[in-house]
């Protein structure tokens, strides 16, 4: 981003923002050990409410994908309209040792999406407000460095 714009995270709670390595926020139960995404009170599992926040991994595998070819509906939010809307992929990529996470993939070219295809966190720019702060939201894109 250019000196002086302003951004935050579409929900502080979600991931780490600003930041060169940015993770997702998870919830860890101290009894279970269930993993969670996004982070929670209690466990979604046995519904313990010891649970902590901790730092999900980076990088994980497509699990399961579609591509989302038309605009979500309310109370979805972007600075997309109905005439600039363009399709986008939508998966579930598990990240190891954790939780499967639904996310939005930065790749729409079925051609180009596989199961079990190595993915890596980003960050991008969901919407941008009137008084031109950036709201960022993740999403989840393939690995450039596979075959």
């Amino acid at each position: 981003m250019a000196e002086g714009e302003r951004s935050r995270p579409i929900d502080p709670s979600l991931f780490s923002w600003p930041s060169s390595q940015p993770t997702l926020f998870g919830t860890r139960c101290v009894r279970c050990e269930s993993v969670a995404f996004p982070t929670g009170p209690s466990c979604t599992y046995c519904g313990s409410t010891e649970v902590e926040c901790i730092e999900l991994p980076r990088r994980g595998t497509l699990w399961a994908w579609t591509i989302q070819r038309f605009m979500p509906k309310a109370p979805y939010l972007s600075s997309e309209t109905e005439a600039t809307f363009k399709p986008f992929g939508v998966g579930y990529v598990e990240l190891p040792g954790a939780v499967r996470v639904e996310t939005r993939l930065t790749e729409a070219d079925p051609a180009k999406l596989r199961i079990g295809a190595e993915m890596e966190l980003v960050i991008y720019t969901h919407r941008i407000e009137a008084d031109g702060t950036r709201i960022m939201n993740y999403a989840f894109a393939p690995r450039r460095d596979q075959p």
